[in-house]
């Protein structure tokens, strides 16, 4: 989504490339690590294990008509690298060469950044008289993923099975009654699965085969699940919401971007996903309307996981069972 700015800005797109990575100032990352299609640069086997700080080279394209012919002056390219995980942030400038493009690199130090990184371009300009002024974004940051050793970009959830007891994960210790907790704090959401809940629970969700009551219990139960994480991610994906300088909310990136695309339209229906986002930004923080959206957000949730239909599924297979079981 394209924020909306009172000036003039860039209509044109702005593409940045990552020419090339290099470890520690002199390994260059090989080229199976580097996505562009991806857009995600894949750091977790960079050929050394204790590697301190990789050095992206960059190169951007930027309209130069709308740049020559537009209403500023005072055009700063500007990279910036960000982690909400770390609240990590750095900057760097590209200059324009020769050919046209802007040109420079940044660093990623490896101490400041925990899972993934964003990387992202931005245009500011004098307009107006007013100095500082965004008028241009890449529409696509790229990902730097310290974690993962291929360049992917969009990641699932992960599913992590844990003992909430006795286990070495000590912040679980309190939900050692529930069978199951959703993260949603890091670049990739995470469903814990309590091993030492509920006896069987596990067996079960792993299990493909068994009888007819096993395969319901299987579905609901797994349904409730992808139930809790859908609503955990929207609740997380606008609770943290960037606005410009106007105060409109900006659309995030990453799987939070793709819960709101995916869960807005039946939250808030008949609305544009601006208009929605907006509405959502608005309740969430003055406080009005936001205790009756909650029932939307559930509905919005239990359609993505198909939950109706299982439990209706389910409850015709009861059915059946009680009337064979009076024949």
């Amino acid at each position: 989504m394209k924020s909306v700015y009172p000036y003039a800005t860039l209509f044109g797109d702005i593409d940045l490339d990552v020419v090339e990575v290099s470890v520690d100032g002199t390994a260059a990352l090989p080229y199976s690590h580097v996505s562009r299609p991806e857009r995600t640069v894949a750091l977790h086997q960079a050929g050394r294990r204790n590697w301190e700080y990789c050095t992206l080279r960059l190169r951007a394209t930027l309209p130069e008509a709308e740049i020559d012919d537009g209403a500023w002056t005072d055009l700063v390219c500007l990279a910036a690298l960000t982690e909400k995980a770390t609240n990590a942030r750095s900057t760097a400038r590209l200059k324009k060469s020769a050919d046209g493009t802007w040109r420079g690199s940044i660093d990623l130090h490896r101490g400041r950044h925990l899972t993934r990184a964003a990387l992202s371009l931005t245009a500011v300009a004098t307009v107006d008289g007013v100095a500082g002024r965004i008028i241009g974004t890449t529409e696509r940051d790229w990902y730097l993923d310290l974690e993962s050793a291929v360049p992917v970009r969009q990641r699932e959830i992960e599913i992590v099975q844990e003992d909430f007891r006795e286990g070495p994960v000590e912040w679980l210790r309190p939900y050692k009654d529930s069978p199951w907790i959703v993260e949603t704090t890091g670049d990739v959401p995470t469903v814990y699965l309590n091993t030492a809940s509920v006896d069987g629970l596990i067996d079960l969700l792993d299990g493909s085969g068994g009888g007819p009551a096993e395969k319901m219990l299987r579905d609901l139960t797994a349904g409730r699940i992808a139930q809790d994480a859908w609503t955990a991610m929207f609740h997380t994906a606008v609770a943290d919401l960037d606005t410009d300088e106007d105060g409109t909310p900006v659309m995030p990136t990453g799987w939070r971007e793709a819960v709101l695309r995916t869960m807005l339209p039946d939250v808030l229906p008949g609305r544009r996903l601006t208009d929605a986002l907006y509405d959502i930004e608005e309740r969430r923080t003055k406080g009005f309307g936001w205790a009756e959206l909650q029932t939307s957000i559930q509905y919005a949730a239990g359609k993505r996981t198909r939950l109706a239909k299982k439990l209706t599924d389910a409850v015709r297979a009861v059915d059946r069972a009680d009337r064979s079981d009076i024949r």
